[in-house]
């Protein structure tokens, strides 16, 4: 359980890190993030030995196309999170890991046929009466929250259906990726526009960071995904955003209006509904 709070408790923290690098590209950072994390899986698999899977993929044309669109959901997931983060948005990142939950049972639902609960309608249904408040009350689309809910809703349901694990499908993703971003890193070096040309020592050494700060609270959360129930899994997944919530609110001191109050209410009254009927239904005798 130590293991899954750490992971979710450092997913939330995430704001704190990616403050330090407002002065650089959002694309940038992410083409970073994407190079170092490969790096640091590709050591932690070396020390690991556990290269054997590699091969099998390689000549797999089918999982890798499967890779490839993951791999672009993540970065779109990534891009937004960060340009959010940058521009002064981490409640409305925050808002997006709370609706997605729900983006996953909707999901469920249209993709894979799977059949609703009461209690699941109940839930879903709250949250869209949420999102459509916000929109009318701001005269415009939760776009940043609508972006990251549905593009790692989609990316979970990939996943879910891929046969590799955390790390190894991580490193897949970031070796597809990593050409584009190792391009995109050295066009922006030779003009002269990147933060290894003009950034500070501080930023090139977050930069540096971005590979285990991705990586380690991935492993981290497959370790105690392992030893606790789905139950429990399911509550502490809002850790993160709550941590982010309130680093918005009260950290970064970004507005919060009485109307968008009301809207985040709508959604926590959704979650609230959907974790309960889970929490309900996993102490029901199994008939």
């Amino acid at each position: 359980m130590i293991c899954a709070a750490l992971a979710y408790t450092a997913w939330g923290l995430f704001p704190l890190y990616f403050k330090q690098l407002v002065g650089v590209n959002a694309m940038e950072v992410v083409a970073h993030r994407t190079v170092w994390s490969l790096v640091f899986v590709a050591v932690v698999l070396t020390v690991l030995r556990r290269w054997g899977w590699l091969g099998p993929v390689l000549r797999s044309p089918r999982l890798i196309g499967t890779f490839a669109l993951s791999a672009l959901l993540l970065s779109v997931n990534w891009l937004t999170y960060v340009w959010a983060v940058q521009h002064g948005h981490v409640v409305d990142a925050s808002l997006g890991y709370f609706i997605n939950p729900l983006v996953n049972v909707a999901l469920g639902f249209l993709v894979l046929r799977e059949r609703l609960r009461p209690g699941q309608w109940f839930a879903v249904s709250l949250a869209a009466a949420g999102v459509l408040w916000l929109t009318v009350s701001a005269g415009q689309l939760p776009w940043i929250a609508l972006v990251l809910a549905v593009s790692f809703g989609f990316y979970g349901l990939m996943r879910k259906t891929a046969p590799l694990g955390a790390l190894e499908g991580l490193t897949l993703e970031t070796l597809l990726l990593a050409p584009v971003a190792a391009v995109a890193l050295a066009v922006w070096t030779w003009q002269g526009s990147s933060a290894l040309v003009t950034g500070t020592g501080s930023q090139l050494g977050w930069l540096l960071l971005a590979g285990p700060m991705t990586a380690v609270p991935l492993l981290l959360f497959a370790a105690g995904a392992r030893r606790i129930t789905m139950t429990l899994l399911g509550l502490m997944q809002y850790i993160a955003p709550t941590l982010q919530f309130a680093l918005g609110v009260w950290l970064y001191h970004e507005p919060l209006s009485t109307a968008r109050l009301a809207g985040f209410a709508f959604i926590w009254a959704a979650l609230a509904v959907y974790s309960l009927e889970g929490l309900w239904r996993s102490r029901q005798p199994k008939l």
